[in-house]
C-alpha cells in the first residue's frame, strides 16, 4: 500500500507540533479533503499559495484532480490561466507505468470519474504513486502532454512544464540509478529513505515557476522555451541528482529544532513597466533583511528575519525540515535608453516578505543541508490604488550547516547562496478575489542568506577583545552625477569594551564600481577607511517578553537600541560570537556613504590557511560597462585548494540588460573557470589571483568557510561581487 506521497512534504510543520510519529501521520491522512480550492490561479491571488493552486476539494484520500493546460494556439477559445496557457478538457486520459525510457509498460490499476465541473478525477487503486515510474497522459486534438503521478499537489497539472520534467529526468538515470530509485520508493521497512519524498516536491514545484509560453507555441516549441531557461533547467537537475542521494548519507541536525537569525541580501537585475514614461526600460535593485513591526501602540509586535529548523524520524527516516520568513526592504535604479536614471525606495516600494514554504530537507554527511525551495507569493499595498501580487520561483537549496551541533542546540550557522526569479503583477479585486492584471515587471535575484543560531541571553561581551576579518559589497542607488555605485571591501576590525557598548577600530580597503549620468562605467581600487564604529545588543520582542537572542546594532556613536535606526545596519551573531553578519542600510559614516548591502566578520586565528580541499561557490557579481548591465550568479561552483594553486569551476547564470535594445535578457547558463595563484597573508587573509580575476578575504579558523570579495575586468566590463565558498564532505 502506498502512502500519501505529499503527506511529509507539505505537512511537516504540522507534524513537529502534533503529537508526533506515525500517529501524527495518520491523523493527517485521515482527514477529509473538505476545503475548497481555486480552479484557475488568474482569478484569485493569494499571498499564502506558492503560485500553483490547487483544488482538492471533494477528493478521496486515493484521488487527484487533473488540469490539463495547453499552449494558447491549440485552443484560441480556452480559458486563460497563468503563464500564458490555457485551460481546457482533455479529449482522453490514460494512465500508465513506464521505465527510464519512458516506455508504456501497461496500465496502472485506477478508475476515473467527473467532477461537477467537468474535470476528471483519478482514484489509485493502490494508492497515488510516489515515484516516476506512473505517468498520466493526456490528449488535446493533435497534442500528447504528460505528468508524473507523483505530484504532491493532487490537483495535477499536465502542460508543457510536466512534460518537460518527464522528458528530461528519467531518461538522464543509468539503469542502476532507476532502479535504486523504485527499490527506494517501493520499500516498506527500515531501509525507507528519504528519496522517495523528492519526486512529489519536484513535480509539483515546477508548476510554481512563472515563465510565459508564447501564443502561438506548439508544445514542441513550448519545450524549446523551457530548455532555454538555464535556472529552470538547472533546478530540474539539481532536483534529479538529489533524487539518487545515497540515503546512507542522511542525517538530521542533533536538536529537535533550531531558530536562526536571518541576515539576507538580494542583488536583482530585471525589466520595469510600472511607469508609463520608461516602460520596458532596465532595473537593479537590491533587497535587505528588516524586522517587520506588527503590533503597535500598547501592543507592539515584531517578525524578525528567520529559519527555523528542526529533525525527527518517520517511518525511520532520518528528517530534516526547515521554514523561513524574511521580511525585506526594497530599493531599485531604473537605467533608461538614453542613460536616464530613476531611483526608487519607500515611497514606491512597501515592506516585503521573503517566504519559504516548510518542506523536508536531507541533511548530508552532517555538513549540507539539500532541498527543493518553494517560496510564498506576497501581495504589498492591499486595498490601495495600487495592489501588487509578487510571484517567485522556487530554487535548490544547497546550504552549509556547520556541523550537526550538539545534543541540545542545531547547528550554530547554516549559509547559502541560491537564484530566484519572480514578477510583480497588478492585482485588482473582483467578487472578493484579488485577479491578476498586468504584469509590472520581471526581475531575476541573486541571494546570500546567512542564518545564524539564536540564544536566548547572548551577551554581547563575548566579543570584546576579539579580531576579525571582514568583507563586505555595498550598492548606492541615486538621481546624481553618480547614480550607480557598488562598493566592495575588506579589512579588520579590532573589537574592544567600551562605554555601554563594544567598540570597533578598523582598517578597510575597498574598490568602487561607478556610472556616472553619461551611462560611463569606471571603477576606482584606492578606497580605504579607518573609522570607529559600535556593536551594541538589539533586543528582540518574543511572546516570552524582551529578550536578547543575538541580534546587534552597528552605529557610529551613538545606540539606536531595540526599535531604533542605526547609522550602519542591523545584524547578529553565532552564540560564541565567532561570526558576525550585518544587513547595511543607509550605511554613513566618517568615511563617507556606504550604502545598501551585506557585511560579513569572522574571529581571526593565528594559524596557517588550509592547502586542500574542495568548497561549494555560491554568490553574485555585478557587471557594468557602456550601454550594458549584467548579473552573474556562481551556481553552486567548486574551489578546488593545492597548495600555492587553486581551481574555480562554475556554472553561472546570467542575466544581460542592453540599455540601447531596452532589453533584459531571461537567465542564460555560463561559465566561469579559472587557474587561480593562492596567497596565504597570515591571520586567516588569504587571496586567490589570476590576471585581472582577484579573489579576496579571509578563511575561518577551522578551514571551513571561505568569504571573498569578487574583482574581475572581463571583456571592458567591470566586475564586482560577493562570494562564499563552504567545504563539501
Amino acid at each position: 500500500m502506498r502512502l500519501n506521497p505529499g503527506l511529509l512534504l507539505l505537512s511537516v510543520v504540522t507534524l513537529i507540533t502534533a503529537c508526533g510519529g506515525e500517529d501524527a501521520i495518520e491523523s493527517v491522512r485521515s482527514q477529509p479533503n473538505s476545503f475548497a480550492g481555486t480552479k484557475n490561479p488568474v482569478d484569485d491571488f493569494s499571498s499564502g499559495s506558492t503560485g500553483d493552486s490547487g483544488n482538492t476539494n471533494g477528493l478521496s484520500t486515493n484521488e487527484v484532480r487533473i488540469t490539463l493546460e495547453v499552449p494558447g494556439s491549440l485552443a484560441p477559445d480556452g480559458e486563460p490561466t497563468r503563464r500564458n496557457l490555457r485551460l481546457v478538457q482533455p479529449d482522453a486520459i490514460s494512465v500508465y507505468q513506464t521505465n527510464r525510457n519512458l516506455q508504456n509498460l501497461g496500465s496502472e490499476p485506477y478508475t476515473t470519474r467527473k467532477d461537477s465541473n467537468g474535470f476528471t478525477i483519478i482514484s489509485f487503486q493502490n494508492g497515488q504513486p510516489q515515484g516516476p515510474d506512473v505517468i498520466i497522459e493526456a490528449t488535446y486534438g493533435n497534442a500528447t502532454l504528460r505528468a508524473l503521478a507523483a505530484d504532491a499537489d493532487r490537483d495535477i497539472k499536465i502542460n508543457p512544464f510536466s512534460e518537460y520534467l518527464v522528458r528530461n529526468t528519467l531518461p538522464r538515470y543509468t539503469p542502476g540509478e532507476y532502479q535504486g530509485i523504485l527499490d527506494c520508493v517501493e520499500a516498506e521497512n527500515s531501509s525507507l529513505c528519504l528519496n522517495k519524498y523528492v519526486w512529489p516536491a519536484l513535480a509539483d514545484q515546477v508548476h510554481d515557476f512563472e515563465i510565459d509560453i508564447p501564443t502561438g507555441a506548439s508544445v514542441a516549441s513550448a519545450l524549446d522555451v523551457l530548455s532555454r531557461r538555464a535556472d529552470f533547467t538547472s533546478y530540474v537537475a539539481s532536483m534529479a541528482d538529489y533524487a539518487i542521494l545515497d540515503d546512507q548519507s542522511s542525517g538530521k541536525i542533533s536538536a529537535s529544532s533550531a531558530d536562526y537569525n536571518s541576515v539576507f541580501m538580494g542583488i536583482e537585475l530585471g525589466q520595469t513597466f510600472l511607469e508609463d514614461s520608461f516602460t520596458g526600460s532596465g532595473q537593479w535593485g537590491i533587497r535587505l533583511g528588516r524586522e517587520e513591526q506588527t503590533g503597535t501602540g500598547s501592543a507592539p509586535a515584531y517578525r524578525y528575519p528567520g529559519l527555523t529548523l528542526a529533525s525527527f524520524d518517520i517511518f525511520n527516516v532520518k528528517v530534516t525540515s526547515l521554514t523561513s520568513q524574511i521580511p525585506y526592504d526594497r530599493k531599485t535604479l531604473i537605467h533608461k535608453k538614453g542613460n536616464d536614471f530613476y531611483a526608487r525606495g519607500e515611497d514606491t516600494w512597501a515592506l516585503n516578505t521573503h517566504s519559504t514554504s516548510p518542506g523536508a530537507a536531507t541533511l548530508v554527511d552532517d555538513a549540507r543541508l539539500l532541498a527543493g525551495r518553494a517560496l510564498y507569493q506576497s501581495i504589498t499595498d492591499r486595498n490601495s490604488a495600487r495592489t501588487i501580487g509578487w510571484t517567485r520561483n522556487p530554487y535548490f537549496l544547497d546550504a552549509y550547516t556547520g556541523g550537526a551541533g550538539s545534543a541540545n542546540t542545531g547547528p550554530d550557522r547554516t549559509l547559502t547562496g541560491y537564484f530566484t526569479a519572480g514578477k510583480a503583477i497588478t492585482l485588482k479585486s473582483e467578487s472578493g478575489k484579488l485577479k491578476r492584471k498586468d504584469e509590472l515587471e520581471s526581475h531575476y535575484l541573486s541571494a546570500l542568506e546567512l542564518n545564524l543560531l539564536r540564544q536566548e541571553g547572548f551577551d554581547a561581551d563575548v566579543l570584546n577583545g576579539r579580531d576579525y576579518n571582514t568583507v563586505y559589497l555595498t550598492t548606492r542607488f541615486s538621481e546624481s552625477a553618480t547614480p550607480m555605485q557598488v562598493e566592495a571591501g575588506s579589512g579588520s576590525w579590532q573589537i574592544r569594551a567600551g562605554s555601554g557598548n563594544n567598540s570597533i577600530t578598523q582598517a578597510q580597503t575597498f574598490t568602487t564600481l561607478s556610472r556616472d549620468s553619461s551611462g560611463a562605467a569606471s571603477a576606482d581600487t584606492t578606497g580605504a577607511r579607518s573609522d570607529s564604529w559600535i556593536i551594541t545588543p538589539r533586543t528582540a520582542l518574543l511572546s516570552s517578553g524582551n529578550k536578547n537572542i543575538g541580534r546587534l546594532n552597528l552605529d557610529v556613536n551613538n545606540p539606536a537600541g531595540a526599535s531604533g535606526e542605526p547609522d550602519l545596519g542591523v545584524g547578529a551573531s553565532v552564540p560564541d560570537g565567532s561570526l558576525l553578519a550585518f544587513n547595511l542600510a543607509d550605511a554613513a559614516s566618517a568615511s563617507g556613504v556606504m550604502g545598501d548591502g551585506l557585511l560579513i566578520a569572522v574571529e581571526q586565528r593565528s594559524l596557517a590557511a588550509p592547502g586542500t580541499g574542495k568548497y561549494r561557490v555560491q554568490g553574485f557579481v555585478l557587471g557594468i560597462k557602456d550601454s550594458f548591465n549584467r548579473l552573474i550568479h556562481l551556481n553552486n561552483g567548486a574551489l578546488e585548494l593545492s597548495g600555492n594553486t587553486a581551481s574555480l569551476a562554475s556554472d553561472t547564470l546570467e542575466v544581460l540588460h542592453s540599455v540601447n535594445d531596452e532589453s533584459v535578457s531571461a537567465p542564460e547558463s555560463g561559465q566561469l573557470a579559472a587557474n587561480l595563484a593562492y596567497t596565504d597573508a597570515g591571520s586567516g587573509r588569504i587571496s586567490f589571483s589570476a590576471g585581472d580575476l582577484l579573489l579576496k578575504g579571509f578563511v575561518t579558523a577551522d578551514q571551513s568557510q571561505f568569504f571573498l570579495v569578487f574583482r574581475n575586468v572581463a571583456d571592458g566590463e567591470e566586475q564586482l561581487g560577493l562570494l562564499i565558498a563552504t567545504r563539501l564532505p
